[in-house]
């Protein structure tokens, strides 16, 4: 089974102060021409989208030049509400090793990522986190969470729509678009069930 989990982009929550992804149809069949054509206007960081590390580190890599192999692979989901600890992180890779999914960690629910949290996701060998808030730290000081995760090498997948997605272990694709020298990128992510592999 496929399980989409990706916000529609023009309808999508946006992080406060960003704009909102506008479509433009700037050809249209109705009005009598040929064919449909759409122009958008977005941020990187709109809807279901990745950090890379330039987004917070000023020398660090752009979205172009990370390995696709951080956002396909094997992942874990673990529901989660309100502010992480670190003995929270210790319990979701303990379930993340048990189901052999421990290099991507996929956070359902209203959960924000503390920089305690981050520091000990930072020294348990993930490559990727995602997260249902359109930012993994805290929505009013989101810097120092970056900072830890993306100086560790962890990318970032934000903005997802966990709602309906049991925990457990499954096989995530959230390559992201291959926009040249930006700090992020919107993505079509989607979790497919392990035994439909």
């Amino acid at each position: 089974m496929i399980i989409d989990i990706s916000q529609e982009v023009f309808s999508c929550r946006v992080f406060p102060g960003d704009s909102q992804p506008q479509r433009e149809l700037v050809s249209s069949m109705d009005n009598g021409a040929m064919y449909n054509l759409t122009n958008i206007s977005m941020c990187a960081h709109n809807g279901t989208h990745t950090d890379a590390p330039y987004h917070f580190i000023k020398d660090g890599k752009t979205i172009d030049r990370l390995d696709l192999s951080l956002f396909v692979g094997d992942c874990y989901v673990a529901r989660r509400d309100g502010d992480l600890t670190a003995d929270d992180v210790v319990d979701i890779m303990e379930a993340a090793r048990e189901a052999d999914a421990a290099k991507r960690i996929l956070i359902a629910g209203k959960a924000v990522v503390t920089a305690e949290a981050a520091r000990a996701f930072a020294q348990s060998g993930i490559v990727l986190i995602g997260n249902e808030s359109q930012t993994v730290g805290p929505e009013d000081a989101p810097m120092e969470v970056h900072l830890i995760l993306l100086g560790a090498g962890i990318v970032l997948l934000e903005g997802l729509n966990l709602a309906e997605v049991q925990e457990g272990a499954y096989f995530l694709s959230a390559a992201p678009l291959n926009l040249g020298g930006s700090d992020g990128a919107p993505c079509r992510a989607y979790l497919m069930t392990r035994n439909n592999i």
